[in-house]
């Protein structure tokens, strides 16, 4: 018997995290040679549903009108996610629907209509990386993981931006259907199998920015674009005029974290910059002051979850 698959496509939604799941499906239908999964689009209220790009879909079914049950419930995001605010009825039906399914979850911002209907409470979930914070903050009763691109718990399935819809689509499959047929999937669709790293790795969030008082951000904006230079405690709190205690002191108070954190952290925006011109990480390392290029590796795999060597291969885009 076919696992009926249902999208409700958000007010606005972004047309990829409706049609690239979908896609997935599709293909394990092909694959399978059999209807391996039944699909439908739903829909808020009566009416075309028009997307973020201005594309307009034809709903199967709309939320509080049908009392049909789903294997699995996804809700797509859209840009306006956030700030939409859907109706109790809506609420009530992704509630109940989620309920009677065998899991349920979200893609991209989808996540926050889970929230507001209470699915994300004592949950793990993701998000996309730049609604993370917002999310966290609305709905403190979730545990949100900003850098995962999928995260399950219990019947709960969360992707993060946009296209980890087909991550999460194709894990899916390989839950249903197994590990083999899934490659085949993703083989056909020209896609990672099991994508390597975060989604953090694609964002510019969390990049070390100045904070904190003038005489501290001068020194920040030192430290960011000479890289390579000495940026002890002693030698930066030199430079603000200051006592290392009381330079230390002060920068931890005022922006969040210690001098040592901060400088990493600069260290390794710059890198990233380097290593998307082409540069080598061995390279890379030297200019950005790091003891070698497998102190590099550690601390660009700690802060994004891949080594600067995948890095260049996935975001490089010229040689030096």
């Amino acid at each position: 018997m076919a696992r009926t698959i249902a999208i409700l496509a958000l007010p606005s939604v972004q047309l990829l995290d409706v049609s690239g799941p979908l896609d997935v499906f599709a293909q394990a239908n092909t694959e399978t040679g059999r209807e391996a999964y039944a699909l439908r689009v739903v829909a808020c209220e009566a009416g075309p549903i028009r997307s973020s790009s201005g594309m307009r879909l034809l709903p199967d079914l709309i939320a509080g009108r049908s009392d049909e049950r789903f294997d699995t419930l996804l809700i797509a995001g859209a840009p306006n996610a956030s700030r939409a605010r859907l109706k109790d009825s809506v609420l009530a039906w992704i509630r109940a629907s989620a309920t009677k399914s065998r899991r349920y979850g979200s893609v991209c911002t989808g996540a926050f209509a889970l929230a507001a209907a209470g699915l994300l409470d004592g949950r793990r979930a993701t998000t996309h990386w730049a609604a993370a914070a917002a999310l966290a903050s609305a709905y403190p009763n979730a545990t949100i993981e900003a850098d995962a691109l999928i995260v399950r718990d219990g019947k709960l399935r969360t992707a993060a931006g946009v296209t980890a819809g087909l991550d999460l689509a194709l894990a899916l499959v390989e839950e249903d259907l197994g590990r083999e047929l899934a490659m085949r999937v993703a083989s056909q669709l020209v896609m990672f199998f099991k994508r390597p790293g975060g989604q953090l790795q694609f964002s510019r969030h969390g990049q070390a920015h100045p904070a904190g008082r003038s005489a501290l951000q001068e020194v920040q904006r030192w430290v960011a674009a000479n890289p390579a230079q000495d940026h002890s405690v002693d030698a930066l709190a030199e430079r603000a005029g200051l006592s290392p205690r009381h330079f230390a002191r002060l920068f931890l108070a005022e922006v969040g974290i210690t001098p040592a954190a901060w400088v990493e952290s600069a260290r390794i925006d710059r890198a990233r910059d380097l290593l998307e011109s082409g540069h080598a990480p061995k390279q890379v390392a030297a200019l950005c002051r790091f003891a070698n290029a497998d102190t590099l590796r550690r601390s660009f795999a700690r802060h994004l979850g891949v080594t600067p060597a995948e890095y260049r291969r996935r975001h490089g885009h010229g040689r030096a």
